[in-house]
């Protein structure tokens, strides 16, 4: 008989392990809790135009990853020019710096402000390198932490920079400097960090196709997907039992291996793990996200990123994404451009159980703020509600999280995965990644470490 496997979550993680494994002719079983695959990189249709939720942009430098991804998506992806920019103190900056754009937004006398603070770090650097501030400071000087890095980091974690681990920069700009920054002016190097990127990949009809298509191709290898099923418990092997799975209907199933990328802190706490490991999860915290869509009622683009890193504290959103500057097709021929604004909050904050239409004009006269749309030109605004969608890298949290991954380590049958599942700041790539490595342990009887992927920038 066909061994059994269970996929929990059908996000880019879980998929693309059930993808996979259905090639090795396994029984693949996916449990999904919504109506849709593709998890925070999924698309959805919203007023006649399609949309993500937030912005999702592909880019790997894994053959691996990237094998995949073109497997699934055959030609039907289109390569965009990407621009961004932060928004500081009513100015735009260029994202990555430009020499001339940079002096003229901060003025010459910050700038040499700015040169003076590096210098002085280097000739006398903090002793600390272990929290986000220290660590940035370190490498940018005091001045320029301040303008790009502090507020929005903050905005992002509702917490200070100062009780944010360095393994978040480490992930996300580990080989950045103000030196590598100001090299990159003036020097072209092909080998230009991730979150840099020139262009990426973008499916034409949304990030989430990709997805999207990868479940109709497991659907037709014989893979069967549950949507709306939820899953409340998982058991790993115990002596001679399989490790099985409980339904929020009380359905309990065994499988010969389960693949989960449910919220660690849930997966441990469903499993009944002893009371310290257990004690050591609650102390683990995500983020959730607030997104607010904007429709602006305009002819042309209101303004030309794909989205904008807003670092002014006046203003709570962190980030707007303008959809008409991806690809053509996903606007559908109509004239409205659709923004998404984002706001990070915990359960306990005011803002995560205000009513949607206090959201909403919070999110229209943020918008208005930055001049980047006409005033009195937003006519509808919609609130998407996304819980738990950022690992929280609070300072220390490694003291916390390892006990987790080596009590889950030593439990047979069972697989974390995915940035709930596996408590890492993924982009898609990462996850695509754990999901054909956690396949290639299960078919092929190899032994990656999981939990390594995505603790280095160039894994």
């Amino acid at each position: 008989m066909k061994k059994k496997i269970a996929i929990v979550g059908g996000g880019p993680a879980g998929l693309t392990a059930a993808y996979q494994l259905i090639k090795y002719d396994y029984d693949v079983v996916l449990f999904e809790g919504s109506d849709s695959v593709g998890g925070m990189a999924k698309s959805f249709k919203l007023w006649g135009q399609i949309v993500d939720l937030g912005p999702h942009r592909f880019f790997s430098s894994d053959p691996r990853v990237n094998n995949l991804w073109l497997e699934v998506i055959g030609s039907d992806y289109s390569m965009v020019r990407r621009l961004t920019r932060i928004y500081y103190r009513n100015t735009f900056f260029d994202y990555p710096l430009k020499a001339l754009n940079a002096l003229k937004g901060l003025g010459f006398l910050e700038a040499c402000l700015c040169l003076l603070s590096y210098i002085k770090v280097k000739i006398m650097p903090a002793k600390d390198d272990f929290t986000f501030e220290s660590w940035v400071t370190n490498r940018f000087g005091k001045r320029l932490f301040g303008i790009f890095f502090k507020s929005y980091s903050e905005k992002l974690w509702g917490i200070s920079c100062r009780e944010l681990d360095s393994d978040f920069a480490a992930q996300r700009i580990k080989k950045l400097s103000l030196y590598e920054a100001i090299k990159s002016i003036f020097i072209r190097s092909g080998n230009k960090h991730k979150t840099l990127v020139d262009e990426f990949a973008y499916p034409n009809k949304g990030a989430g196709e990709v997805y999207e298509k990868m479940a109709e191709k497991f659907i037709l290898a014989g893979g069967v997907i549950h949507f709306n099923k939820l899953v409340s418990a998982i058991f790993p092997s115990e002596e001679k039992t399989n490790p099985s799975l409980i339904l929020d209907d009380g359905t309990e199933m065994k499988f010969d291996h389960i693949i989960s990328t449910m919220p660690i802190t849930q997966l441990v706490d469903s499993m009944r793990a002893p009371e310290n490991i257990r004690a050591h999860a609650k102390k683990l915290r995500f983020r959730n996200t607030l997104l607010v869509y904007l429709k602006v009622n305009t002819n042309k683009s209101p303004f030309p990123d794909q989205w904008v890193y807003i670092h002014s504290s006046e203003i709570e959103s962190g980030r707007i994404t303008n959809f008409r500057n991806w690809v053509p097709s996903i606007n559908c021929g109509k004239s409205e451009t659709i923004l998404c604004l984002e706001y990070w909050c915990y359960d306990e904050d005011k803002i995560w159980s205000s009513p949607n239409s206090t959201i909403i004009d919070r999110a229209i006269k943020d918008v208005y703020k930055t001049g980047l749309v006409p005033i009195n030109s937003i006519i509808e605004g919609k609130v998407i509600p996304i819980p738990k969608c950022y690992p929280v890298y609070e300072t220390g949290y490694r003291t916390n999280l390892d006990p987790i991954e080596k009590f889950l380590s030593s439990k047979s049958g069972i697989s974390a995965i995915g940035r709930y599942g596996a408590f890492k700041y993924n982009n898609q790539d990462h996850s695509i990644l754990m999901g054909i490595l956690a396949a290639e342990n299960i078919a092929l009887n190899k032994n990656h470490n999981l939990w390594e992927i995505n603790t280095d920038y160039e894994y």
